[in-house]
């Protein structure tokens, strides 16, 4: 079966770089049956694994699929079954020496993380990480942002959670690949296809690199003029240590704080958990700016683009699906000491900028029992990546999870962290998730740009305590 990338698909395939991969990542710290004493249960281990990820495959199709050029670069690439599809090859298995630390499995999330995936295989990896302590063991997946898009094609974190430890029972899957086309049936139908789209060979003709496909949409002229809205926009844009070229190397550090007080600061300043969020992050960075000796004046601010899950926090604060993931330019006010001003600028922003918002299509997500947010973490990261360079500082993606307990095979979900790549000349990629009454951070960082990340994690918690802070002035 052979199905064309959509122009965005195809923009994402082409921005990867050695220096910036374009794969969102996943991080499931998970406690296994066997830790709680309960015998009955089975532990996830490396073929228990293997066996729930092959029940799952026929919900995520694309996952047993890999990209094919077409000849002369004549035209978008295109989604093949891998004949030779090895299932061994994309979960992969990995041990801590026990008892493994938090901190060694950041650092090799860190370093799995700075790789990117192999474009001649399906485009994901799984890896199981075994050795942590307290009977602790995690799943970390890594998925390329051109094979997610929430509707047609779901991330696979998606699909291999369930709310009950029995994971759910589904039919055997009679996959056979489809033949792979050669090269000269790919350039046919490629031709074939221009022939029917004057508009898009023309632009295939006017392209002069693969940097082009970064500004096409399949929303054609509304998009384009809202890259023009954002060209305008960046007009001092400010001057920030996060936009700098990036190395290989990335470092990876978490957060965890309570849902319950962002619903107390949510009720106090009437606003919404987005706003808060973002101004429990805006505090972050401004003590991390101020302990790197950075010069801040009241007017100071980091620009950030911030995409909205699907999911809008309603009355009393419960999380509720909306339709689709939007997104936005926002000013973080870094240079306001008032963490109560700071919420105020943050809620004025979010609803002048709202009208100004752009819409990705969610419609599958809304509907998945056992919902996870990393197929809209990499949805956010698509929203994002389509604003021009140099006309935002940092990408903040936040996608609430559910708050009732997950499974993975059988083992309870603890902790869950997005891991979302740093686009070309961002320093800094902050991933929020909440899960089960938590709020978790996921910070990717450029290692040599970022090596005081560990200031700005801390810091994440300090703002908090503002926050909470000025909730009893």
């Amino acid at each position: 079966m052979i199905t064309r990338l959509t122009p965005q698909d195809a923009s994402f395939y082409r921005l990867e770089s050695s220096s910036n991969p374009m794969h969102i990542g996943s991080l499931a710290i998970l406690r296994n049956p066997a830790a709680t004493g309960n015998s009955s249960g089975k532990s996830l281990d490396y073929d228990r694994l293997i066996d729930l990820v092959e029940t799952r495959l026929p919900l995520v199709p694309r996952y047993r699929r890999k990209v094919r050029e077409i000849p002369f670069t004549l035209g978008r690439p295109v989604w093949v079954d891998d004949a030779k599809f090895d299932i061994t090859y994309h979960i992969r298995r990995s041990a801590l020496p026990e008892p493994g630390t938090d901190a060694q499995l950041l650092d090799l999330v860190a370093r799995l993380s700075s790789h990117p995936l192999d474009h001649t295989r399906p485009l994901w990896e799984m890896y199981l990480v075994e050795g942590l302590s307290g009977g602790r063991c995690a799943v970390f997946t890594k998925t390329h942002s051109a094979l997610v898009d929430g509707d047609a094609a779901l991330e696979i974190g998606h699909v291999i959670l369930d709310t009950t430890a029995a994971p759910r029972e589904f039919a055997d899957d009679a996959w056979i690949a489809h033949r792979e086309p050669a090269d000269l049936e790919l350039l046919i139908g490629a031709v074939a296809h221009l022939a029917t789209q004057p508009r898009e060979a023309l632009d295939v003709m006017r392209r002069t690199g693969a940097e082009a496909f970064a500004f096409v949409d399949a929303t054609g002229k509304a998009v384009k003029k809202m890259v023009s809205m954002v060209r305008a926009a960046a007009i001092g844009v400010p001057d920030s240590p996060l936009n700098t070229r990036t190395s290989r190397n990335r470092r990876f550090e978490v957060a965890r704080t309570d849902l319950e007080d962002y619903r107390k600061i949510r009720r106090r300043f009437d606003c919404s958990i987005n706003d808060v969020i973002l101004a429990v992050v805006t505090g972050a960075l401004r003590n991390w700016l101020l302990s790197r000796g950075e010069v801040l004046t009241e007017s100071t601010a980091l620009r950030a683009v911030v995409p909205m899950s699907v999911y809008a926090d309603g009355p009393g604060g419960e999380l509720k699906p909306a339709g689709e993931v939007t997104s936005l330019l926002v000013d973080l006010p870094v240079g306001e000491p008032n963490p109560a001003m700071r919420l105020a600028h943050i809620k004025h922003a979010t609803e002048v900028y709202t009208k100004h918002q752009r819409g990705v299509r969610a419609r599958t997500l809304v509907h998945m029992a056992g919902f996870a947010p990393a197929s809209l973490h990499a949805m956010s990261v698509r929203a994002a990546s389509t604003f021009a360079e140099h006309t935002f500082n940092l990408v903040i993606t936040n996608a609430p999870g559910p708050q009732t307990p997950m499974f993975i095979g059988g083992a309870r979900m603890l902790e869950m962290y997005p891991v979302s790549p740093l686009l070309r000349f961002q320093a800094l990629s902050i991933g929020i998730t909440s899960y089960d009454g938590r709020v978790f951070y996921g910070l990717n960082a450029d290692r040599d740009a970022m090596a005081d990340i560990g200031v700005l994690t801390a810091s994440v918690h300090e703002s908090m305590e503002e926050m909470l802070g000025a909730c009893v002035q």
